[in-house]
């Protein structure tokens, strides 16, 4: 019998049959409407927004590749398009973002799908309004459990099929819960960026307030200096990562500061909880936190212990997540506190690579050594094949390279070989289909996994607008 899990469910889908079969089984709102277009059509459109559309327009003007053109326009929307379930609860805005072929929403997802239409919220009210509806909306799910990475669009729903039978203390809401220290930390990202790029305060009332303090809470409980904590997690699976070892506590940690994840930003499981990017993405997390809790909420107490918190972790990564190579010292991935660090990468954000990306690179001679360290065969997790070159990770096994990371190896360089190379590597990765997978096969892009993967394709949308403003003549 095949088991239920996400990744069995994915994995299912894309090798029973290929891409035609698997578009042909989509809702009709998710086929594309014309020959040329792989949007929806505009009656099956989840939101339009005015200024989205006049920003493709305006953008694809600026690409000289048709095929780059084209899948900008189809990636960059396909959020809005289809994953966003606008909506009102006590009579202001309500959105859930699910993350695109599972009907859930990952914080973490549902913040980076949102994140590139911030700089055109101010330009469009119902945008902004849409935007304001994701940010009350994660309230609400922190509330319910800050330990939870995944609830349901209908928090009144079951949860996610495979979580049901997990042992753990499963909520009403929830869809899965795998505590992961990033699900916290995108949503400060989040709204940090909204009341910078839209000066608008109105989600930051007392339920926002109350989340944010949970979400401190939640963070100094995982530094794990009185114990383990309440959070434990335990999966019936014969796939190691999709369960935690030690009574589902996992593998013991020495409490020197750093906070616990049981589990990486891709759901699988973490070997040595002090998860190193994760723990660099909250610093910075925090300190945005601090200066929204004094400037709007006028609250010290919560500033004064985010930034306590901030600063307790990045001398704890300095002492203790360091790791001395042949090449000089670089960023380990995973570490205990009593001295084993995990050398590699994921592809999953926040990863390493990904650290300037998240504005959490506080050492830029060390993150390039570790950049040069994670982007070669001295990390398992990278693969060079005929059909591109990258990291993927334990999520989808090996010779499965990750598009967003290749996109992330863009974002964060400033080479235009390196840029121009990724630009070729992401194309030939979509294998004609005009959108972004989750992985393929290193000597075949037609072997892919998550022909629908909201998070990819607007960040591919986020690159290409990124080239468009900075580096232009790339896309000439």
């Amino acid at each position: 019998m095949q088991e239920w899990t996400r990744r069995a469910l994915l994995q299912s889908a894309a090798k029973s049959a290929g891409a035609a079969a698997i578009a042909a089984a989509l809702p009709s709102g998710l086929r594309a409407d014309t020959a040329t277009s792989k949007r929806p059509s505009l009656s099956d459109r989840r939101f339009r927004s005015t200024a989205v559309e006049a920003f493709i327009e305006q953008t694809q003007k600026r690409i000289g590749d048709a095929e780059i053109a084209s899948m900008f326009a189809n990636c960059f929307p396909n959020t809005l398009d289809t994953t966003v379930e606008p909506g009102q609860f006590e009579g202001k805005p309500d959105t859930a973002v699910i993350t695109g072929d599972i009907a859930a929403m990952w914080l973490r997802d549902s913040s980076a799908q949102i994140w590139p239409y911030l700089p055109l919220a101010a330009k469009d009210e119902s945008l902004r309004a849409l935007l304001e509806g994701v940010i009350r909306r994660q309230s609400r799910c922190i509330l319910i459990d800050p330990y939870a990475n995944a609830f349901m669009a209908d928090l009144n729903a079951p949860a996610l099929k495979w979580s049901r039978e997990d042992k753990t203390d499963l909520k009403q809401g929830v869809g899965e819960r795998k505590w992961e220290l990033d699900s916290l930390c995108y949503p400060i990202r989040l709204a940090y960026g909204y009341w910078k790029q839209t000066g608008d305060t109105r989600p930051f009332d007392a339920r926002w307030q109350q989340a944010m303090t949970l979400a401190v809470d939640t963070m100094i409980v995982q530094q794990r200096k009185h114990g383990a904590g309440p959070y434990h997690f335990q999966r019936d699976s014969f796939i190691s990562t999709e369960t935690l070892p030690a009574d589902g506590y996992g593998n013991p940690v020495n409490p020197v500061g750093l906070i616990a994840s049981g589990f990486r930003p891709s759901d699988d499981a973490c070997i040595f909880p002090f998860l190193v990017p994760s723990n660099l993405f909250a610093v910075t997390s925090l300190r945005h936190l601090a200066e929204m809790a004094n400037a709007i909420l006028h609250d010290a107490a919560l500033a004064n212990k985010a930034s306590a918190l901030a600063a307790e972790v990045e001398t704890a990564l300095r002492q203790h997540a360091v790791a001395q190579t042949s090449e000089g010292s670089i960023w380990a991935y995973e570490v205990d506190g009593f001295g084993s660090q995990l050398l590699m990468d994921d592809a999953n954000v926040p990863s390493l690579l990904g650290l300037p990306y998240l504005a959490s690179s506080p050492d830029a001679a060390l993150y390039a050594r570790t950049r040069k360290f994670i982007w070669s065969e001295k990390n398992p997790w990278f693969f060079r094949g005929t059909a591109g070159e990258g990291i993927g990770g334990p999520h989808e096994g090996k010779d499965m390279i990750w598009p967003m990371a290749q996109i992330i190896y863009a974002l964060t360089s400033q080479s235009d070989a390196e840029i121009r190379n990724a630009l070729a590597m992401v194309k030939v990765s979509s294998a004609g289909s005009g959108f972004i997978h989750e992985s393929y096969f290193k000597d075949d892009p037609k072997k892919f996994t998550r022909e629908w993967f909201a998070w990819a394709n607007t960040l591919f949308g986020e690159w290409i607008a990124t080239l468009a403003a900075n580096k232009p003549h790339l896309l000439r």
